[in-house]
């Protein structure tokens, strides 16, 4: 799949506004600092698409994106980390079940997970809030880079085993050298299967 054109088309703080169209859709889950918006950046070739900061919990809104004017990327809000305010991280979850609920148009999620830590909670919640809206799920092991090769394996163990899936099942990912880039984009075309219409 070749990039041809990204570009950004609104941020959203509540269902009320996400954009109407029928373009297939493709989201972003992860938590703060799991690396989801330099990952987005690099799997777009765009080195700034994407707002990253050296603070976790830089998203905070739904940001959508077009790509080659026929598919949509949803950027969520990271969630989990302990220094972003109460009252930010209690809008967090319901925004992200909103979204879940609202969007007819989701083709696939990819809910990115740092290869260095293990999956709890949120991870469970997010992918089992997918499964019943039908929502296949790409589970992203981000950093890999940070890893060596042992190292990364024993994570890949225990993280498959967190999750009770295959290990074949977890695609390896690092924004610092683009490894995955087109693993993720193959799948993308997998799935960017035609709706019938832009809509509104």
């Amino acid at each position: 799949m070749n990039i041809l054109s990204v570009q950004f088309v609104k941020s959203c703080s509540s269902a009320s506004q996400f954009p109407r169209y029928r373009y297939p859709e493709f989201a972003f889950f992860g938590r703060s600092n799991v690396g989801k918006s330099s990952l987005i950046n690099m799997l777009m070739k765009k080195k700034n698409l994407v707002k990253t900061g050296s603070k976790p919990g830089v998203t905070k809104t739904v940001n959508f994106f077009l790509l080659n004017d026929s598919i949509s990327i949803a950027d969520l809000p990271g969630f989990g980390y302990a220094k972003v305010p109460l009252e930010i991280k209690k809008a967090f979850l319901p925004l992200i079940r909103k979204y879940i609920d609202n969007r007819d148009n989701l083709r696939l999620a990819f809910l990115l997970i740092d290869i260095r830590r293990i999956p709890d909670r949120f991870e469970l919640e997010i992918l089992s809030h997918l499964s019943k809206r039908r929502v296949p799920a790409a589970i992203t092991l981000t950093k890999c880079d940070k890893l060596s090769r042992n190292q990364r394996e024993q994570r890949i163990r225990l993280i498959s085993r967190e999750l009770e899936i295959s290990r074949d099942a977890l695609f390896m990912t690092s924004a610092k050298s683009g490894d995955g880039r087109k693993e993720m984009l193959r799948l993308i075309e997998e799935y960017a299967v035609p709706l019938n219409g832009p809509g509104d």
